[in-house]
């Protein structure tokens, strides 16, 4: 029939799009199944994790955890775990490398004590909450007292030899040809798990050193002392002549005069720092006429080095003296004293605070923590 399109088969469709809905059903399941699994395993995971890091350290006491140079984080979990600190130290294991990839231990102690969890250790682990530890060298002291002190110290490492000299010590702090006496701040200074007796030593040289710097450069004009050193010397003696604070730079006056006119310091503490160990608490009349190169009694000028640790304000006192006219004093005996401008007015002094009214309790200057000083002048 002329004008009618030609008669076509169009192919079914039914089958086939059966199948691909069936197969969009299968993905959609299997999706589904994804999720539900990494979910399920993102909170197991999460809840292993929370609960390894929220198990208490098994501690019944207050204890520390040494942590030397090199530790790894698994390797101080897994100790932890030997020594039955921690339950399970796996999770712990991959908790710091996700979160600490880069992370690197801080030497030192650090405190595990009763009630703390996993988490709470981890904690001061990353912010390097390490022990710190304290040592104090007391102004006066001499170095021998300084490294006794040193070799107390609890964990401190020891690194020189107790029966080294003083020449010797130098020497290995790098400090060849310096006397070791005097070089040394006083003060309290902290340390950490793996630092030594060197390490206290060398901070508590720069230190001086420093405060020598600035100490000098603001010293009084026309002083008989020309060198930093001869400073060091002499705020030495000012720090053994007195153990009241406000009397420091009035000593300083009596020996800045004493020495612009070439007469003797005569003090007893360089004379015990001459007699060594030979020094048994009290000072004799014969011991200050017995010669040594300390002995102000016998020798004109400042001895040869330091006879003691002097203190930031020994040394602003040995470089800003008190003006006057004072060139005696004597030890009233409870550590302060009385300045004449006489020797008159000193014997008198001396008749009434060392022979007529002389204490039990009596001193004429600070005493070492180990000594105690009676002297006869």
């Amino acid at each position: 029939m002329a004008g009618w399109p030609p008669f076509q088969i169009r192919p079914s469709i039914g089958g086939a799009g059966n199948k691909v809905k069936s197969i969009l059903r299968l993905f959609r399941l299997l999706f589904v199944l994804t999720l539900f699994l990494v979910g399920g395993l993102a909170l197991w995971g999460y809840f292993t994790l929370q609960s390894a890091l929220d198990q208490p350290l098994q501690v019944e006491l207050v204890q520390n955890l040494d942590v030397p140079s090199g530790s790894s984080p698994a390797r101080i979990f897994s100790r932890l775990e030997q020594d039955g600190i921690l339950h399970s130290s796996e999770w712990l294991r991959r908790y710091w490398q996700w979160q600490k990839p880069d992370a690197v231990l801080q030497v030192g102690e650090y405190v595990m004590e009763p009630g703390m969890t996993a988490e709470d250790l981890l904690q001061r682990l990353a912010n390097a909450e390490v022990l710190q530890r304290s040592v104090t060298l007391v102004e006066g002291w001499t170095f021998k007292q300084v490294r006794d002190q040193l070799s107390r110290a609890e964990r401190l490492q020891q690194t020189l030899d107790p029966d080294w000299s003083m020449e010797k010590v130098m020497d290995e702090l790098g400090l060849k040809g310096v006397h070791a006496e005097g070089q040394f701040f006083p003060d309290t200074y902290q340390y950490t798990f793996g630092m030594s007796d060197r390490d206290i030593l060398l901070r508590a040289y720069e230190r001086m050193q420093h405060v020598l710097e600035e100490a000098w450069a603001s010293r009084a004009e026309n002083l008989p002392i020309k060198t930093p050193y001869e400073a060091l010397i002499l705020a030495s003696i000012i720090e053994r002549e007195t153990g009241v604070p406000h009397e420091r730079d009035e000593i300083a006056g009596v020996f800045t005069r004493r020495l612009q006119i070439g007469m003797r310091l005569q003090t007893d503490p360089t004379v015990i720092y001459g007699m060594g160990d030979d020094y048994e608490g009290r000072i004799r009349l014969r011991h200050l006429r017995e010669p040594t190169a300390y002995n102000t009694y016998t020798i004109d000028g400042l001895p040869p080095t330091p006879i003691a640790m002097p203190g930031r304000e020994a040394l602003i006192a040995a470089v800003t003296p008190k003006k006057g006219s004072s060139l005696y004093f004597v030890a009233k005996g409870d550590g302060s004293h009385v300045f004449s401008n006489s020797l008159q007015e000193h014997n008198q002094a001396v008749r009434r605070f060392q022979i007529e009214q002389r204490a039990a309790d009596y001193r004429s200057s600070p005493a070492p923590a180990d000594q105690t000083e009676e002297a006869e002048q």
